[in-house]
């Protein structure tokens, strides 16, 4: 694995510390604080964190409103729904079958292992918490550090397909890098920051959105200044 330098760089800091601070800095110049997630309870969260799995944001924005119209949006009101019940009103999430599953996956295992203790579950402390979720059938890495850092604020680094071609991009990192070695190359060289984290998770999504797409739009993209020019 990369140690976060890079022969891309020209007149940057070396180390991979600096090298993370230094491309947080310039995302967050450019765009400005995303101020994620964008829900309103823990439960919403963890709900967004399951719907938006294969799918763009807008769609699980239209799917959580359509709960949200149907006064749903509670850990109760939900896992008092069969996921036959549930389907159709996520169906916009695309997937809404299996996802309808994943979430009554959730909610059964709260029932049944916390009692209905929501808040309960959420209190863990970090490493028992992302354990407890990846046990959840239908809840992988990227979901599960999801709502450990966006739900229950603890200093979980998200990985998604946009770190990975950013950083691979600009080989900081190797293509086959696993998601828990990626995962490492951040939280081991950042100090454990809920905030730092969710922004810097947030800035990376909304460049991979824009500029570093499947086809890379990289003159206008504000990390072309780590490229060689």
């Amino acid at each position: 694995m990369s140690n976060g330098t890079s022969g891309g760089r020209t007149g940057l800091s070396t180390s991979r510390k600096e090298l993370l601070r230094e491309v947080y800095d310039r995302l967050l110049g450019f765009f400005g604080l995303q101020r994620w997630w964008p829900a309103e309870t823990p439960f919403e969260v963890i709900l967004g964190a399951i719907l938006t799995q294969n799918t763009a944001w807008k769609n699980v924005a239209a799917a959580i409103g359509n709960l949200r119209r149907h006064d749903l949006l509670s850990f109760e009101r939900i896992c008092g729904l069969s996921a036959q019940e549930l389907a159709p009103l996520i169906r916009s999430s695309g997937f809404y079958n299996e996802k309808a599953k994943k979430i009554r996956n959730f909610c059964n295992h709260i029932m049944t292992k916390w009692d209905g203790g929501f808040e309960e579950f959420l209190v863990q402390d970090m490493e028992s918490l992302r354990t407890d979720l990846l046990a959840v059938r239908g809840i992988g890495p990227e979901t599960a550090d999801s709502i450990v850092l966006y739900a229950a604020f603890k200093p979980s680094f998200v990985v998604d397909r946009y770190t990975y071609r950013i950083f691979s991009r600009h080989g900081w990192v190797g293509e086959s890098i696993s998601y828990e070695e990626l995962r490492e190359y951040f939280m081991g060289a950042m100090e454990p920051d809920v905030p730092l984290f969710q922004e810097f998770h947030a800035l990376l999504v909304r460049t991979g959105h824009l500029y570093c797409r499947k086809t890379a739009l990289c003159q206008p993209c504000p990390m072309n200044v780590f490229f060689t020019q």
